[in-house]
């Protein structure tokens, strides 16, 4: 077919993990021919994911992996703004002391913050997602705990009643919150309707709420209303949102802080 001839690697191997997803198995002659490269490249495509864990060789192809089933629709959106995400990530965990209470929601960019938060020391975290319970979990000084209740096993959070009377239970000193839209009049709002309960009582729980969201979030709306800017204390983006969404900023009732060290306030 050959329509996948000329493929950067990371292209290439992203698609290769889109059909995987979509059959549970692949074989090398079959991905050869989907996407244009060389049988010799797909086996050495096939290793590499297999390394990272995304999938299992098999003889003549490969079969999903659970970390591929559990976190392909989490891991298309981390893809997304990487290199903002990070920046921002870096900032928001500049901001946490050690000794504190944490509430953390899912989403990519929490996260990317999680991996930051490891230099701290003495934590205390509450989180409705599982990547960030993993990736805390096994912190010597940290106590991490998981919030019960359902779990939504595309974008790996919990929800639901058991969640949200657990939650009840605490308050924290931060709140850092991943969000879908930031916007004056929408407020801040998330896809997901049944996080969105979970993330308002994150704020309205917590001394401070920092909202993590690179500049492509500003001035966007989604589909759930989690509050007005203003519930929040900081907003935490990258220093392209300067120049790509400044009117938007100028609007928002917020502390701003940029992934440069720099605060602004509107």
């Amino acid at each position: 077919m050959g329509s996948g001839s000329g493929l950067k690697i990371d292209e290439r191997r992203k698609q290769i993990l889109e059909i995987l997803s979509r059959q549970g198995s692949v074989r090398v002659t079959e991905l050869s021919a989907a996407l244009g490269a060389t049988v010799v490249t797909i086996r050495s495509d096939l290793s590499a994911l297999e390394r990272d864990g995304y999938l299992e060789r098999v003889q003549g192809g490969a079969v999903q992996s659970v970390k591929n089933f559990y976190n392909m629709g989490f891991n298309r959106r981390a893809t997304e703004n990487e290199s903002f995400k990070k920046e921002v990530a870096r900032r928001a965990a500049d901001m946490v002391r050690d000794g504190e209470t944490l509430f953390i929601n899912s989403g990519t960019t929490t996260l990317l913050t999680a991996m930051e938060l490891k230099r701290k020391l003495n934590l205390n975290i509450l989180t409705d997602s599982l990547p960030v319970a993993v990736e805390l979990g096994a912190v010597p000084t940290f106590r991490v705990m998981l919030l019960g209740g359902e779990i939504n096993a595309q974008y790996l959070f919990t929800y639901g009643n058991d969640a949200r009377e657990r939650l009840k239970g605490f308050v924290a000193d931060k709140a850092i919150l991943s969000v879908d839209g930031v916007d004056a009049e929408a407020g801040i709002t998330t896809y997901h309707a049944e996080e969105a309960t979970i993330d308002k009582m994150m704020m309205e729980r917590s001394r401070q709420t920092l909202i993590v969201a690179d500049y492509t979030k500003l001035g966007h709306a989604s589909f759930s209303r989690v509050g007005d800017v203003n519930e929040a204390e900081v907003l935490v983006t990258n220093a392209e949102a300067r120049q790509e969404t400044g009117q938007v900023l100028e609007k928002l009732d917020i502390e701003i802080v940029y992934a440069e060290s720099e605060t602004e306030w509107i």
